[in-house]
């Protein structure tokens, strides 16, 4: 059974950082595409970051460019999301997610192109 467990979100300030984890269990390997998407009370679900199997450069949604960072530890079947300079708009639910049908990222991902949703992991910045 495919199983992803996010964790790592929390309360923060802005300008501080969180490094949410993304850790995948009854799949393992580079075959397939990896993404972060977010998801604020009454707004869409967003697009953050993909990885993909491949060694391209990861791919990031615009109001996230040169803050976040995607990672990944093959050994660990984890994800990283290294998010820095945060600001309160980032304040959402954090989802990862596989794309079993690419693996490699497009851009903007296709939602539905997505299995194995986690829970997801909240992120609260606020002063």
């Amino acid at each position: 059974q495919v199983q992803f467990v996010e964790s790592g979100g929390g309360p923060v300030q802005p300008g501080g950082s969180l490094r949410l984890s993304c850790a995948a269990s009854g799949l393992t390997g580079r075959d397939y595409a990896i993404g972060w998407f977010r998801q604020a009370p009454g707004k869409e679900h967003e697009a953050v970051s993909c990885s993909s199997g491949f060694d391209d450069s990861p791919l990031y949604a615009d109001s996230v460019k040169g803050r976040f960072t995607i990672s990944r530890d093959n050994a660990k079947n984890t994800v990283y999301l290294q998010m820095n300079s945060l600001k309160p708009e980032d304040t959402a639910n954090y989802y990862c997610a596989a794309n079993l049908m690419r693996r490699r990222c497009v851009w903007p991902p296709l939602k539905y192109e997505y299995s194995y949703w986690g829970q997801g992991t909240q992120v609260t910045v606020s002063s």
